[in-house]
């Protein structure tokens, strides 16, 4: 769904040409790399020192910010969590892209694809760091106008078993409901089982993984 082409941040990253189309890609590349800087220029945070980014054949810059990130959902590296419920948690990324609102039955289901077993209504706040991650990972998870979904380390608070679940039950709703997955991870087991395409930073390059491997 992305085309770069020529792209500069300056001492950051250069990029001559990359066509992001696959279900699942991975970013990896050591730190410094240009990896969290890659999935904002995604998501037009940050503007590129030179070069283009194409979103379905179209300039991110002729796109509004609001509609695009109702296209391109976005979980940063930090976990954002506002005060209030998990409900309240759960839906406000709904709320902010004028979205329709998720039922209670859809709620529930996306606690039990997540491993969480509090109720709706516990306070956010309370719940631990990995908890936490997961109900912002259910967050842009609920935004069905998505096509995208932008991840920065969405695993870095789980441990092994946990990532394990999540993830899968992540991308397979996602891939059933034909959005594209862009994540950048240090964890290597989470590229190898999950990844369809691998894009390292340092040096770049781009591999279309081998399942024969």
């Amino acid at each position: 769904m992305f085309q770069l082409e020529n792209l500069v941040v300056q001492h950051v990253l250069e990029i001559d040409d990359l066509s992001l189309e696959e279900n699942v890609i991975s970013i990896e590349g050591q730190s410094g790399s240009g990896k969290s800087t890659l999935l904002r220029l995604l998501n037009n945070l940050d503007d590129p020192t030179s070069g283009k980014i194409y979103f379905k054949q179209k300039n991110i810059e002729d796109i509004s910010p609001l509609e695009l990130r109702k296209k391109v959902a976005m979980l940063p590296q930090s976990t954002v969590i506002f005060d209030g419920s998990i409900r309240d948690n759960l839906t406000i990324g709904l709320t902010f892209s004028n979205q329709a609102p998720a039922t209670e039955e859809a709620l529930q289901q996306m606690l039990d694809n997540l491993w969480i077993s509090h109720s709706l209504d516990t306070n956010a706040s309370d719940l631990s760091g990995g908890e936490q991650q997961r109900i912002a990972l259910g967050r842009i998870l609920l935004m069905k106008e998505a096509e995208v979904f932008l991840l920065d380390e969405p695993s870095s608070d789980l441990d092994d078993r946990t990532t394990d679940h999540v993830m899968k039950k992540f991308i397979d709703i996602a891939k059933e409901a034909g959005q594209q997955i862009i994540m950048v991870t240090h964890d290597q087991h989470v590229s190898e089982k999950f990844a369809d395409v691998v894009v390292n930073m340092d040096p770049y390059s781009k591999r279309i993984k081998d399942w024969s491997e």
